[in-house]
Order: structure tokens, then C-alpha cells, then sequence
């Protein structure tokens, strides 16, 4: 029990600091590019453990490692010396975004090495259980018994093949490869929905897997770069149907916090080196995406100011009103952090009840 609590907490603080201070070298960096005084680049939330400053910016470890923060001279006061507010909107956009950016570069690294490394692959055969009357696959002319070849002319080797595929094309028209059962071969063309009736999928169709193998597989760098960056556009393209659906199907987001994130950091490290590269890779695009809502405090939120400065040609907001109101959403945001994590915490109880 000990070793797995040590194992949960290190593999996350591990993997919470690394995307951190990806995130906020991002920022650093490109303020340090531009001529942005950083007052301080800090791993962590204060109070601080150890700090040094080299030139005019104080580097600093902190208590709580919970996130990080770079400080720059002038964030909403245009009047201070060489700080943010009082450079141009381009500098200031490509500063706020940096850390995204970061995030989302990451993965690049973290996918590529996954990849790169012997990790377990499930081989199987797909083949279609069920079809939905009056759906897309029993439109397309799909039957029980067939098996799935292809998806966009990319092969099928386990069902999560199928349904990553299908999420990843929601309201676009995919070419789906079968094998009929007598051995001929069926193209057909059908767009998964993006609102399919109650116990229905996307398709319409229910699969199953036969023949299942486990096999370790890795790949070679030059191979393994390029698929890196296919994948981190695709989980781009998730991440945008998934928010999509919160409009289209009126769905509330699954949220969970950093107890929760910590608890499956956990389970995926115990699978290996391997899943945990790609969980975290997921978490760093998340955290991109998260980072870049026009929320108040949050970098999506200061870009909502640099934009009305643009739209109102100029005029900026008072800085003591921007001050405040990226005060308040930080606020709502760790008030929203702290309760989402007692539900996390309230579920981990549940699931785990003591002896």
C-alpha cells in the first residue's frame, strides 16, 4: 500500500512539474525574447523553499507544487518600464500563448519516446455484432458478421481503433473497409452522428473482438517522430469534438482535479514508462487547452483584453479593473478546484472503502 501511495504521488508531482515548467518557460522565454522584464520565474506556489536571482529576475522553488508562475513587470499597468501591458498586441499575444504552445509541443517528445519504447499492443480482429435499424452503418449497408478492414485507409487492429476513428470524423463522411462473411469486400461511406438516439452510437453499430493477441511492438525514431505529430493534431481534434458535444448534445463536461489526476497518474504508472508518457501527454494538451478559455486569470482571459484593447483600437481597460477581475476569476478557479477535489477525494473513499 505504502509503495503504491509513493508511486502515485512521485509519478505525478514528477509529471505535474515537468509540464509546468513547459508551460511557464514558454512564457519566460518569449518574454525574455521581446524584452519583457521577468521579475520572477517560480516552479511551485509560494512560500518559497530556495531562490536566486541572476540579472533582474529572482528563479524560485515553492512549496506547494501545484503549478508555477512567471511574473511580469507591467502585466495591466502600460506605464511601467519595459513591462507587458505596455508592449505591442503581437508581442503580448505571442507571449500569453507561448505556454500553450509549449504544452502542446510537449507531447511531441513524450508521444515520440512512448513510441519508441517495447510497449504492449493489443492485435484482434473487429468485426460487427450489432446494427441499429435506420442508422448510418444499416444505411451504408452494413451487416452483422462483418469485419472491419479499414477506416479511411487506416488499418483496424482493435476496436479502439474503430471507435478512435469514429470520434475523431463526428459529423464528417469516414470510408469503412468490410469483409463480408463469404470473404468479398464491401467500401461503404457513412458519417457518424453527432447526437445518435439513446443506446445508440455514433454508427449504429455494436462490435466485438476475436482472435486477440498481445504482442510488443516499438518503432524506430524516423517513424516514430512523424506519427508523434499525427497525433498530437488528431487529440487536438477530440478535444474540439468533445467540447463540441457539451453544445450539441447538451452534455456537462466530466471534470476532475488534481486528486483525481493524481489517483490515475497513479494506475497508469503501474502499467509502465510507456502509458505513463502518453497520459501526461494528454494532460499537457489538456492543460494547453484549458489554459487558452477566455476566463478571467487564466492566459485565455488576458488574450480577451488584449483583443478589446484592438477592437477599441487602442483604449485599454483601466489596469486597476483588469487587476481585479483576473483577481476574481482566480479566485472562482481555485474555489472550483477545491471543490472538485473534495467529489474526487469523496470518490476515491467510496471506491476504496476501508477494511
Amino acid at each position: 500500500m505504502l509503495v503504491t501511495v509513493l508511486l502515485t504521488v512521485a509519478s505525478f508531482l514528477g509529471m505535474l512539474i515537468v509540464l509546468v515548467f513547459a508551460h511557464e518557460f514558454g512564457h519566460f522565454i518569449t518574454a525574455k525574447l521581446t524584452k519583457v522584464k521577468v521579475e520572477e520565474f517560480g516552479i511551485g506556489f509560494p512560500p518559497r523553499l530556495f531562490s536566486f536571482r541572476k540579472g533582474e529576475t529572482t528563479y524560485s522553488l515553492n512549496a506547494i507544487p501545484l503549478g508555477g508562475f512567471t511574473k511580469m513587470a507591467g502585466e495591466e499597468d502600460p506605464a511601467i518600464p519595459d513591462g507587458l501591458a505596455g508592449k505591442s498586441i503581437p508581442i503580448r499575444v505571442l507571449v500569453l500563448t507561448a505556454g500553450s504552445l509549449m504544452n502542446i509541443l510537449l507531447p511531441v517528445l513524450f508521444f515520440t519516446v512512448s513510441l519508441m519504447l517495447p510497449h504492449n499492443v493489443v492485435m484482434e480482429e473487429v468485426h460487427v455484432e450489432e446494427v441499429a435499424p435506420d442508422s448510418p452503418a444499416y444505411a451504408a449497408g452494413i451487416e452483422p458478421g462483418d469485419k472491419i478492414i479499414s477506416i479511411n485507409n487506416r488499418p483496424v487492429n482493435s476496436r479502439n481503433d474503430v471507435v478512435y476513428s469514429i470520434q475523431l470524423h463526428l459529423g464528417s463522411e469516414i470510408k469503412m473497409l468490410t469483409q463480408k462473411s463469404d470473404g468479398s469486400q464491401l467500401e461503404v461511406y457513412l458519417t457518424p452522428r453527432w447526437r445518435p438516439p439513446e443506446g445508440q452510437g455514433p454508427t449504429g453499430i455494436l462490435i466485438t473482438g476475436t482472435n486477440i493477441t498481445n504482442m510488443r511492438k516499438s518503432y524506430p525514431f524516423w517513424q516514430a517522430i512523424p506519427s508523434s505529430f499525427v497525433h498530437c493534431w488528431e487529440i487536438l481534434v477530440l478535444f474540439r469534438n468533445e467540447i463540441a458535444s457539451w453544445f450539441i448534445q447538451g452534455t456537462l463536461p466530466q471534470l476532475t482535479g488534481p486528486i483525481g489526476i493524481a489517483e490515475l497518474t497513479g494506475q497508469v504508472a503501474r502499467a509502465g514508462l510507456s502509458p505513463l508518457l502518453e497520459f501526461a501527454a494528454l494532460i499537457s494538451i489538456n492543460l494547453a487547452i484549458i489554459n487558452l478559455f477566455p476566463f478571467p486569470g487564466l492566459d485565455g482571459g488576458r488574450l480577451i483584453f488584449v483583443f478589446l484593447e484592438w477592437v477599441r483600437r487602442g483604449k485599454k481597460i483601466p489596469p486597476k479593473k483588469e487587476g481585479l477581475i483576473h483577481l476574481i476569476g482566480m479566485a472562482v478557479l481555485l474555489t472550483l478546484i477545491i471543490v472538485i477535489s473534495y467529489y474526487d477525494i469523496a470518490s476515491i473513499v467510496k471506491n476504496n472503502p476501508v477494511p
